[in-house]
């Protein structure tokens, strides 16, 4: 293992070579998001040479993240904040001239795309809160003119189904009780037309509608536990069952370009698996099947359906990108996303079912380094130091695939494991319900079961764990070092809240219409009982155990977890002489997006695991070069920092 060669962090911390790559409607052009002067910009090249690609957009700031085709064929649609602060505009970048349009050219407001189709290709919906900072007003926008023209003034609804011929059709309301309200218009009146209980909240979704419009297909786990693929028809009220799983949730679907029929569905368990519901692709799916190792996954087609673009992604290298014809039924390999990651040493990433101590089946996912597992059983040869990554959400999951942090980490030595705790989503509602109001209750029981279980199996040295992880894992490790004060050995905390009661009373806004989600899940502030349980589950309360050494990540623009949530455990600890490390990052939200702080970061984090744990560690050197880093608090606690600060 030690001879190992050490990655250098850019290669997982630097922008990608290219991400997200579809193809055009038309099917003439292929397009892309890569870095321009080293910043993420979107690409576009004609389908027969990739190689021609150019860029079309010219953001110079944090790069752009998210983007879509308009169907006209020569537009491109994008989003992008300002230092992360989530108040999106809707721009669109003509890939014949360059020229950028801003489609939402108003400050502080929170757009969103909401409705593309190909029978009205020069307008999009767009949702727009600049009447009122609470709720989302619909809009027709043309994409020559911007011209906008009011759909629906809205008092109500946190989210809308629309129809191919940008027709509103149904919308969704959360009600008092956590449950959803779903509504249509008729006669002319907006009506209740379906009720969906706290229960089902998070694991009933609609998708969408079918070419005729009389059949809205739905992800429902109504009367059932797992989340099944269902139709309904609205003329007559029948509902179809397409597709279920016993053990997960009806997941990704791959859908019909024009027909918008569903043709398969995915079901994630351990593994992604899918179920193909139409035969006119089941010859197309099990081709792609063998054209190369990974999961193949469809992520844009043509409207004529002749060409696709998949995606195949393993464990242990890039994502490889190839152009299907299904005419030919012939696919072309274009790229990968990393080239560099090509030819190095990574690891195999193992998943498992540990029981958690209620009975509930956790499935996890472990990463061993290169070299550790001699005999190939999925055991090291001696129990290694090990971190943990909760993931975010809580309502999220973790999967089987390539994970940046996994092979940083497995490369300097460590175990690394991931561990899906009750709330996660995909495993039917019993698991996902069974962490309401458990924030600081069973979910950190299945997280210590996970970390327990890894520590029984001779994977994890007990005396040498980390926690890690960031928003809901930055809670985690918050939680993990005020109520098992005494099993983790340092934690490192990304944006994560420090105090449930300060989080939900300053959510934002657009968040206001969605309160009962965290209310009826999590702890409801408005109540002196719900504040009392907040209280109790917030690590603030109890910052005097932290014993363990402590790094955190803030973004100073956050409008989900406020900066004051890391400012105020950073006060908490130094008035009682507790050591802690605070990076704090001005142009930054929830998360980070310029590949130069994400580098940064993973330096300074890198350094204090390799001074806890013992791994190994690449000096700082300049990876704070370009980054917004401002340490106000604790430097001198992760080795090498003050000197690469230069002070």
């Amino acid at each position: 293992m030690t001879s190992t060669p050490l990655i250098p962090r850019r290669v997982f911390f630097g922008n990608p070579d290219r991400a997200q790559v579809t193809i055009s409607p038309d099917g003439q052009h292929l397009a892309w998001l890569a870095p321009r002067d080293g910043v993420l910009n979107v690409w576009v090249a004609p389908r027969q040479r990739p190689a021609d690609g150019r860029p079309v957009t010219a953001d110079a700031g944090r790069g752009i993240r998210f983007y879509t085709w308009a169907y006209t064929g020569r537009d491109i649609l994008y989003i992008q904040d300002k230092g992360g602060d989530e108040n999106w505009r809707v721009y669109s970048a003509d890939i014949d001239t360059g020229e950028v349009g801003d489609l939402t050219p108003f400050d502080g407001v929170a757009a969103q795309i909401g409705a593309l189709s190909h029978h009205q290709p020069e307008e999009i919906v767009v949702a727009l809160n600049d009447r009122d900072p609470q709720w989302h007003d619909l809009y027709r926008v043309n994409l020559t003119s911007g011209e906008r023209t009011l759909l629906l003034q809205n008092d109500r609804y946190t989210d809308f189904i629309i129809d191919e011929d940008l027709a509103l059709r149904a919308a969704v309301q959360m009600t008092p009780d956590g449950g959803l309200a779903l509504w249509r218009p008729e006669n002319g009146e907006w009506a209740v037309w379906q009720s969906v209980p706290q229960a089902d909240m998070l694991t009933t979704t609609p998708i969408g509608f079918d070419k005729s419009g009389r059949v809205l297909y739905l992800r429902d786990s109504r009367g059932r536990d797992t989340a099944a693929l269902v139709a309904t028809d609205l003329t007559t009220g029948d509902v179809s069952l397409l597709a279920a799983d016993e053990r997960a949730d009806a997941g990704q679907v791959l859908r019909h370009p024009t027909e918008h029929h569903v043709q398969a569905v995915a079901f994630e368990y351990e593994r992604k698996e899918w179920q193909v519901l139409d035969p006119a692709i089941a010859a197309d799916m099990e081709y792609l099947r063998g054209v190369t190792d990974g999961d193949a996954e469809i992520t844009s087609r043509s409207q004529d359906d002749r060409y696709w673009l998949v995606a195949y992604l393993v464990d242990d290298g890039p994502v490889r990108y190839y152009l299907y014809d299904r005419q030919q039924q012939s696919a072309d390999f274009l790229f990968t996303n990393r080239a560099e990651l090509e030819g190095l040493p990574l690891a195999k990433m193992h998943p498992a079912v540990v029981p958690a101590r209620d009975g509930l089946n956790l499935v996890v996912y472990y990463t061993l380094p290169p070299g550790s597992d001699s005999d190939g059983d999925g055991i090291p040869d001696m129990p290694l130091p090990m971190v943990f990554i909760p993931h975010g959400g809580p309502w999220g999951r973790d999967s089987w695939g390539f994970h940046g942090w996994h092979q940083w980490l497995a490369n300097r030595g460590y175990a690394v494991i991931s561990v899906n705790f009750r709330s996660s989503t995909g495993f039917g509602k019993a698991f996902t319900n069974a962490g309401d109001f458990e924030w600081a209750g069973k979910i950190l029981a299945d997280q210590q079961d996970g970390v327990q279980w890894a520590i029984a199996q001779g994977i994890a040295d007990p005396a040498r764990v980390a926690v890690m992880g960031g928003s809901f894992g930055g809670f985690s490790t918050l939680a993990g070092l005020t109520f098992y004060p005494e099993v983790f050995a340092c934690g490192v905390d990304i944006v994560g809240p420090s105090n449930l009661i300060t989080l939900l009373e300053t959510i934002p806004p657009y968040w206001q219409p969605m309160i009962e989600l965290f209310t009826t899940r999590v702890g409801d502030h408005r109540t002196e009982e719900g504040r009392a349980l907040l209280k109790a589950h917030s690590p603030l309360t109890y910052v005097d155990r932290i014993v363990r050494p402590l790094l955190i990540a803030q973004g100073a623009n956050d409008p989900r977890v406020k900066q004051a949530e890391s400012d105020q455990i950073v006060t908490a600890m130094q008035a009682r002489g507790i050591p802690v490390a605070y990076a704090l990052y001005p142009d930054e939200g929830h998360g980070f997006a310029r590949p130069e702080n994400n580098l940064s970061f993973a330096a300074l984090a890198e350094a204090f695991l390799g001074r806890c744990l013992g791994g190994r560690v690449q000096p700082i050197g300049d990876d704070l070069s370009g980054s917004s880093l401002t340490v106000p608090v604790g430097a001198a606690e992760v080795p090498g920092l003050v000197e690469a600060l230069g002070e």
